[in-house]
């Protein structure tokens, strides 16, 4: 699913720039170097890397790139029904911003919030901003993730529904400029990041299921 190396989200913007830069060549130059300066930054910002995904059942992988905010233990009764671990992920304009399943499983749970949009590396971004969950069920757990916009991102795009199968670390969606991520696990998970660490989505172990 949407394995080309750039987001087909960004093929709009592209051609626009494309059409701007090539009709301002032959009128204003200064103009057309600066949408050609733009058209580069969307390639880079939609890139769509490949991911060799973690062996393990037992493994649950990040569901972004970014830097590790926060962990804190919470309530999560929508999806989940207990108290559960949640990690936040943190997206600057810089990172890839393509969101991937943290496990196996089924989508069970979509629900999409609309809200603010507070720079998401603000504690309470989650509890403000738009956000959209999404619940995924595997043999062993259920998994929850948030995409969360920030002062930046205005859109969050999800390209699955529920009753789709993801694999581990499959492209479900992406956060368009900038944003914040957080997966959420039951308790006794052995989380295996830390504040400050940086992760790799579908490549970084997050937690491992005891």
């Amino acid at each position: 699913m949407h394995k080309f190396p750039i987001a087909k989200d960004a093929f709009l913007y592209i051609l626009a720039l494309l059409a701007v830069s090539i009709i301002f060549y032959f009128i204003y130059i200064p103009v057309s170097i600066i949408t050609t300066v733009l058209l580069v930054f969307v390639l880079y910002f939609f890139r769509n890397p490949y991911r060799k995904i973690p062996d393990g059942e037992n493994l649950i992988v990040s569901p972004a790139d970014g830097r590790v905010m926060s962990i804190q233990e919470i309530d999560e009764p929508a999806f989940l029904g207990s108290k559960a671990i949640k990690v936040s992920i943190f997206l600057s304009i810089f990172n890839v911003h393509i969101n991937r399943s943290p496990i196996e499983g089924t989508v069970k749970y979509i629900k999409y919030r609309p809200g603010k949009f507070l720079p998401a590396f603000k504690s309470h971004a989650s509890e403000i901003n738009e956000r959209n969950a999404v619940g995924v069920e595997g043999k062993r757990i259920k998994v929850l993730v948030h995409q969360i916009t920030g002062l930046i991102a205005r859109r969050i795009v999800c390209w699955v529904k529920p009753g789709d199968s993801l694999q581990k670390g499959e492209r479900f969606g992406l956060i368009k400029f900038g944003s914040c991520t957080e997966i959420i696990v039951p308790t006794g998970i052995d989380i295996r990041v830390k504040p400050g660490d940086k992760v790799k989505g579908g490549k970084t172990v997050i937690g491992v299921i005891n």
